[in-house]
Parts: structure tokens; sequence; C-alpha cells
């Protein structure tokens, strides 16, 4: 009885019927996940209506801009991942999305992020520092970190004393604020009760001088109109351009880096979103299953077409003539 050497063709199938077996069984390896938990803010007050964005190429508000970018930020993080949506308007935030599981919850999410609107606001004011305190403070009851969405027109002008102290713990909660609006300066549409448009706030339309209610600064007395029995802030030296607003960057920088968080330009896109949001909050750890299916059933293919290949060799070499005379069908 003499040995004979299974076909190479064979052994490339079956080797390739074994892979595609594995496949079929799903395997699964245990790996380490870094996913995130954030509880985003929204500012709809109306500094937010101000149309200097676009969305589609089209002029657009700043909160119709958030409501394009928002979903985009939230798809770039990892499934398992949680979110959470608040809204701010006066001085305090309100949550009505706790936060839940991204992928199987972005519908939803998405869906109530398009139904943000000026309207839900409770009060005309924009105390954003203290917006940004008691949304801190929310972030911490939940166990997340936070993403404060912005313009930063604080209506009225904050007191000359300046940004007020944050009574919290700033290393509680990581996060982004994240710059909402252009540059330039420019008008606040206006609405009547009934959401009809009836034009833009004017000058003597809104607070033009800083809030009342706290100390002055210490250059006060020099400041032009100071009084110390009516105008401890001075307020004569204000430009009278608090009814029309742009993005306050500097102001948002100072404002993130007095409560631990870091700035963020809205309009740098998705993928630099998610490394900012990366460097300055807390992962949560997990070890999640992950398929790994496609690799077995990557070989199987390429095995399987490796055989085809091999096979059309040979036949090539069966069928080319082995000498003159089988080419010609004549002796030379």
């Amino acid at each position: 009885m003499t040995y004979r050497r299974p076909d190479a063709v064979f052994l490339v199938l079956a080797a390739a019927c074994l892979l595609a077996t594995l496949a079929a069984f799903e395997p699964r390896l245990t790996r380490e996940r870094a996913l995130r938990d954030v509880l985003f803010v929204v500012d709809v007050t109306q500094s937010m209506n101000a149309r200097d964005m676009t969305v589609g190429g089209r002029p657009a508000s700043r909160l119709d801009h958030v409501k394009d970018v928002l979903p985009k930020l939230l798809s770039t993080l990892p499934c398992g991942s949680r979110a959470g949506l608040a809204i701010f308007a006066e001085r305090r935030s309100l949550t009505f999305i706790e936060p839940i599981e991204i992928c199987e919850n972005y519908a939803p999410l998405t869906e109530a992020i398009s139904t943000l609107t000026w309207r839900m606001a409770w009060e005309g004011d924009s105390f954003v520092v203290q917006a940004l305190h008691h949304a801190l403070a929310r972030a911490v009851n939940l166990g997340v970190d936070l993403v404060f969405l912005t313009d930063g027109h604080e209506a009225p002008p904050l007191p000359r004393s300046g940004i007020p102290g944050y009574a919290g713990d700033p290393n509680d909660v990581g996060g982004l604020i994240l710059g909402v609006g252009g540059t330039t300066p420019v008008p606040i549409p206006r609405y009547d009760d009934t959401g009809r448009e009836t034009g833009v706030f004017e000058q003597d339309d809104v607070q033009q001088y800083p809030r009342r209610g706290s100390l002055p600064s210490a250059d006060a007395a020099t400041r032009p109109g100071y009084h110390p029995s009516s105008d401890l802030d001075g307020e004569t030296d204000l430009a009278r351009r608090e009814h029309l607003s742009a993005l306050q960057a500097a102001y948002l920088q100072a404002l993130a880096a007095s409560v631990g968080l870091a700035y963020f330009d809205a309009e740098l896109g998705g993928e630099a979103f998610l490394a900012a949001l990366s460097r300055h909050t807390e992962p949560r750890r997990i070890l999640a299953p992950m398929g790994v299916a496609w690799a077995p059933a990557a070989a199987a293919l390429a095995l399987a077409l490796f055989s085809y290949a091999l096979s059309a060799l040979r036949r090539h070499r069966w069928r080319r003539p082995s000498s003159p005379t089988e080419a010609t069908g004549r002796p030379r």
C-alpha cells in the first residue's frame, strides 16, 4: 500500500471550513473599555437665538447649531457610555434626561435634542456662571462629568468684582465648556409671547450695567460714573453694547479654569471633541466582551479564494503543451 500525499487544494479548503465553523460560534474575547458618563447642559437663553452660525451651509442660530452638532458629538462616544441632557436659563440648570446608555438610546436622545428651544427658558436672565455652578453640583449628584454648551453671554453683565468663587471642589467633576457663537457682536432676535419674531433687542431693552448687590471692585472709585451712594460700580464707561452678542471665548476660558474644566470650541468637530473630553474626564473602565468572529471569517474567505486560485493555476498548467510537437501537432 502506497502513501498518497493529501491534495493541497483539499487541505486549504478544509482549513477554510474549520475557520468558517469557528466564526459561526461567534467567539468573544474580554477586554477593558474606557467609557464616558456625561451630562450635557445646553444654554437656551435668548442670546442663543443670535444668527451667526451655519447649518448645512445656511445661516442658523446658535441653538440650531447646537442641535446639529450635539448628536454628532454623542456619536463619537463609545457604546456603553452614558449621556444626560439638561438646559439652563436664569441661574440654574434643569435636567430632563438623566444619564442613559448612548447606543441603545441614541434615537430618543437625538429626538430630545431636536426639540430644544428658547421657549423652554423660564426666565429671561442668563446668569451663566451661577448656572454652571448649579450644573456642576447636579453632575456631582449624578456621578458624571459635565459638558456645558453656551455662548457665555451674561445678562445682566457680571459685577465688577468678576467671576464669583465656586463653593464646590473643582476636582469632583471633569469636563468641558463648549463655546458656541461667532466672534463678531450681532443683534439678538426678539419674540413675542406667541413665538413670532418681532425684531431685535435695542440698547434700552436690556440692562447695560453690571449686576447690583455685590461688593464693587477695589478700583471702583476710579471708574467713570462712580458715586459712593448711587453708583458703586461706575457704569458710564460701558459701551452700551449688551444688546449685541458674541461668543465670549476669553471669559469662558477663565470660567472653565475657575471650576476645573477645560474650554473647547464647538466648531472644532467630533474627533477633536472626543480627544478633549478624554483628556479632561475620568473614564469608567469596564471589562466587556468583544466579538472576534470577523477574524476567522475573514481568514476562511481568504483561504477559499486562495484555493480557487491554486486550482485555476493547476488547470492552466495541465492545458499548457509540454513540447513543441504537442503545440503544433507536427514533428519538426
